[in-house]
């Protein structure tokens, strides 16, 4: 790979043609994408031009952009030769990241298989799942550095789906025992009345987020055998008074529809061997007016307390469609300062 500079030396910006080569010329269709539309999609989000031609791409912009996008094609083009499939959240990750090296601090070496040389990978049985913002990045090394933390953000930021899937990975590698999931079974602004059927019909649909998320972790025919050998718990967090959750990973979602009692209850349900992670988006309470959520509660009380972590996210850190980004960030704009 090499640099070259445009032919006007006259050029006062910067720009410069920088050639990068790939030797696999059927990675590198699959790297392009269909109609190029990789491509356009790295163009556009870094603001630079890319040409094809033969095995190569000339990425034509200014010196640190170019050579920006010269590493992500790169990083790319290697996640290919892997044998890994490239989508459009990938390439979008790896625009968010930039590089995938940085200056790591070392870890205990149970923790080095999610970790290579800055890149972050938890491994399921279905799949790999890798943080695509910097935010998510230092989320993930939180969850294996403590035995408690919280992800607060808003919708779509990966706090949960993160959070479960290196539940997924520390069960599979026999770290913990089982994987207990929890949410408060709060209706989102709605009056449902009474469900129909038995105990575990009627909290289903509050719970089905984390279904489907383990879902995607998890053969599909592993997890009915899983969830009925109670290796993998899924439960309304009222569910889990009294009980002392040993050797486990355990994941409350939706914290901040939990009272301050029930916030307190679960918190101190933590037993040994265990790690245990609180969600939730300080912008979508359910609870009735003038109840205190606990997350709220739980934050001001435990900031600064050793082997407790706290994770934000931002509108920047969204990973669903791009709208959803927009969305947040609107609404943010309105909310009543103070």
């Amino acid at each position: 790979m090499g640099i070259t500079a445009l032919t006007d030396p006259s050029n006062a910006e910067g720009i410069i043609e920088l050639p990068v080569e790939f030797p696999d010329n059927r990675l590198l269709i699959e790297l392009c994408g269909q109609f190029d539309r990789n491509l356009s999609q790295i163009e556009h989000q870094l603001g630079l031009q890319i040409i094809r031609r033969g095995n190569h791409l000339a990425l034509i912009g200014e010196a640190p952009v170019a050579a920006r996008g010269a590493t992500i094609l790169q990083e790319l083009y290697e996640r290919l030769e892997a044998g890994r499939q490239l989508e459009a959240g990938d390439i979008d990750g790896a625009i968010r990241l930039g590089t995938l090296e940085d200056e790591a601090a070392p870890r205990p070496a149970d923790q080095l298989e999610m970790f290579h040389g800055g890149r972050v990978e938890i491994k399921t049985r279905k799949k790999i799942v890798e943080p695509r913002t910097e935010a998510q990045k230092d989320y993930v090394r939180a969850l294996m550095a403590n035995e408690l933390c919280f992800g607060i953000g808003p919708a779509g930021t990966g706090k949960t789906y993160l959070a479960v899937a290196v539940a997924v990975n520390l069960f599979i590698g026999g770290h913990v025992d089982r994987i207990i999931l929890s949410r408060p079974a709060v209706e989102a602004g709605e009056r449902l009345g009474f469900l129909p059927g038995d105990m575990k019909e009627k909290v289903d649909p509050y719970m089905q987020p984390l279904y489907d998320a383990l879902n995607d972790f998890l053969p599909s025919k592993q997890l009915p055998r899983l969830l009925e050998e109670k290796r993998i718990e899924i439960a309304p967090l009222a569910f889990m008074r009294g009980r002392t959750l040993a050797n486990a990973a355990v994941v409350l979602d939706e914290a901040q529809n939990a009272t301050s009692m029930q916030m307190k209850m679960f918190l101190t349900r933590l037993g040994e061997g265990s790690r245990m992670v609180i969600t939730g988006d300080r912008t979508q309470v359910d609870l009735p007016r003038g109840v205190t959520s606990g997350l709220s509660e739980a934050e001001r009380l435990l900031k600064g307390v050793a082997g407790i972590s706290f994770s934000y996210f931002t509108s920047k850190d969204v990973v669903r469609h791009p709208l959803v980004a927009r969305i947040i960030e609107a609404y943010d704009a309105e909310a009543p300062v103070g």
